[in-house]
């Protein structure tokens, strides 16, 4: 199962004094609105979304080829998910699960 590109996207309180600190890091803005309190930013291969008041939790995410086929995979499998994608669709789609901690998983076909 090729899971694809991996990123944390954080929930943050101020998007701002975020992205400041992690500039510090060496992330670049690649992606996104800030004045609609997201971006996505890159240092490498590394990326990190920053979300401000857009969900609770830190989300773990992926981005494969296909997300139906590795949500087809998981369901045989017995994983429980949140989310599902429509399968009778193609193009971009999502599902979410959690880990067995409550870790949320986002897996994001664009």
């Amino acid at each position: 199962m090729e899971l694809g590109t991996f990123s944390v996207s954080l929930a943050v309180k101020d998007i701002k004094a975020s992205r400041a600190f992690y500039e510090k890091l060496g992330f670049k803005m690649v992606f996104g609105v800030q004045e609609q309190n997201w971006i996505i930013m890159q240092n490498g291969e590394a990326k990190i979304g920053l979300f401000q008041g857009m969900f609770d939790k830190n989300i773990l995410t992926f981005n494969p080829a296909d997300a139906r086929a590795i949500q087809k995979s998981l369901k045989a499998q017995g994983v429980t998910l949140v989310l599902e994608a429509d399968e009778s669709t193609t193009g971009p789609a999502h599902l979410t699960l959690l880990d067995p901690d409550g870790n949320q998983i986002l897996i994001d076909q664009h």
